[in-house]
């Protein structure tokens, strides 16, 4: 099945952004240098894996072609991103940032806008105008790296059709380097795909990633040379997807030895900045219609180290009959104890009555529930928001409270989108997986606090929906298919293959 891909405008836009900076640098292509070859006693000629639309290659086993050097100076690269920043309503970098060659230039793009289409189409545009065809993109992780792979093969069809050429790509295989002699060798787009444990490792002391020393290592089954060196002679562009993942100390050190002619970085969220020419936010994302809407759920603490008049407003209750009610939960004196509850209260409704003579709550009388304002008063002045917590809590029930935020919401937005067949999907993330899933003695898989507290809290909502007098379709699917509290989440984590149980996400070690 053949894919059609629409050209969006602010793609076009993140594209032209890198080109402009380079204006005024002339187009150079196919520079040819002599490619070392190393020590072997008879180098035979290359096969290349290419098809027939592929660019020819020289028949000379020792030429090699390689990025032109930047011709413009310091202060022409500044210049030119200062009239890129104009253009795109960016503050102006004071200084040309050169971190990893001649400048470094970061683009802002949103998640799920399609940055792996905007860098791959910037290589042809690259190549287009000044004769660049050498290449590296360097991501963070294995599942990014295929990911990016991914996009490669299904855009090939696409860019062959506007610009009569394919790239030609493939991932970095330290049992396979004989592909870097192609890399280098061929004179149409070369792409070389990495991931960062395969290069930054063994810069460690210590380091003991076995691909990673051999980049760095001659290799007798390369011809005595050294991978990094053959990578480094073509000048390659570098591509960083991420880069806010890559920034320690070994990472950046690493980077260094590719050599690079300049760098590019696409990210949504950059932790350093570089000279900055092109930014789609989430916001602007949202308003060219380009990503799915999501709503994130949350809550504000009042008075936190305050008083101990704990409350927290759930919600205001509306009927077409009656006045509005507010659901209050509050502490509860107990024979066997204080226990926060949820209540109901109307107007002139005595707080220290219900929570059985409780001195914090003296002088909380409800004199006001404004829907519109979703606020609640009482009578000393103090008030409520829906969704705020007032008073002291405890890390634990911030928690409840946010599961059971996220429950409700999660319920009301099913309920609207249950006639269209539009499925709603919730998602906690979290600090560590213990809180969610754990192990007993036999290797079963127990809840954590998490998960207990999730499904205590889903049946609570539950019920509240099952009481309604209104008997509605989505009422009947609750009934069927939400009652058994243990089908209805799941966790979402790494799996360790030795004892198959889920861990903490993190990198491999000696990686960073």
């Amino acid at each position: 099945m053949k894919l059609n891909f629409k050209i969006q405008q602010y793609q076009t836009d993140a594209v032209n952004a890198v080109i402009q900076v380079f204006n005024g640098q002339g187009y150079q292509n196919k520079l040819s240098y002599m490619r070392d070859l190393g020590n072997a006693p008879i180098q035979t000629k290359i096969t290349y894996e290419t098809d027939s639309d592929s660019t020819t290659d020289n028949n000379e086993i020792d030429i090699g072609f390689k990025n032109e050097i930047i011709s413009l100076t310091d202060d022409d690269l500044l210049s030119n991103i200062k009239k890129v920043q104009n253009l795109n309503n960016i503050k102006h970098s004071i200084d040309l940032v050169k971190n990893l060659g001649r400048c470094s230039l970061d683009i802002e793009m949103e998640t799920g806008t399609g940055k792996t289409y905007v860098y791959l189409k910037t290589m042809f545009e690259l190549n287009k105008h000044y004769g660049w065809s050498k290449f590296i993109v360097i991501v963070p992780s294995i599942a990014i790296r295929e990911g990016v792979k991914k996009t490669f093969e299904i855009t090939t069809d696409h860019f062959m059709e506007h610009y009569g050429q394919k790239a030609r790509f493939f991932v970095y295989d330290s049992k396979n380097l004989s592909l870097l002699d192609s890399f280098a060798a061929n004179s149409g787009i070369n792409v070389m795909i990495i991931n960062t444990q395969a290069f930054a490792s063994s810069l460690k002391e210590g380091g003991k990633n076995p691909e990673a020393r051999i980049i760095y290592s001659k290799r007798d089954t390369f011809a005595s040379r050294r991978p990094i060196d053959v990578i480094a002679a073509n000048n390659p562009i570098i591509i960083l997807d991420e880069p806010q993942k890559m920034g320690g100390e070994v990472t950046q050190k690493a980077l260094q030895n590719f050599k690079p002619l300049f760098s590019l970085n696409y990210s949504a969220t950059h932790k350093k900045q570089n000279n900055l020419i092109y930014v789609l936010d989430a916001l602007d994302a949202y308003n060219k219609r380009l990503v799915k809407k999501i709503e994130v759920k949350g809550f504000e603490v009042k008075n936190l180290k305050g008083t101990n008049s704990y409350l927290y407003l759930e919600q205001i209750i509306l009927s077409s009959n009656k006045p509005p009610l507010a659901k209050i939960e509050l502490e509860i004196n107990h024979n066997l104890g204080i226990k926060r509850e949820i209540r109901h209260f109307t107007e002139g409704d005595k707080l220290y009555s219900v929570s059985k003579q409780m001195q914090q709550y003296k002088g909380y009388t409800v004199s006001e529930i404004n829907p519109l304002t979703e606020t609640v008063t009482f009578t000393n002045g103090v008030s409520i928001k829906t969704g705020e917590v007032l008073g002291d809590i405890s890390e634990e029930n911030m928690r409840r409270i946010q599961i059971r935020e996220t429950i409700l919401s999660h319920f009301e937005k099913e309920e609207k989108l249950f006639n269209m067949g539009i499925k709603s999907l919730s998602l906690f993330f979290i600090d560590e997986v213990a809180k969610y899933r754990q192990y007993d003695d036999d290797n079963n898989e127990v809840l954590g606090e998490y998960g207990q507290i999730f499904e205590q809290e889903y049946l609570k909502v539950l019920q509240q929906y099952l009481e309604q007098t209104q008997q509605t379709p989505y009422q009947q699917y609750l009934q069927t298919k939400g009652n058994d509290s243990s089908q209805v989440h799941k966790g979402y984590f790494s799996i360790d293959k030795k004892t198959g149980h889920s861990i903490n996400s993190q990198l491999k070690r000696g990686s960073e």
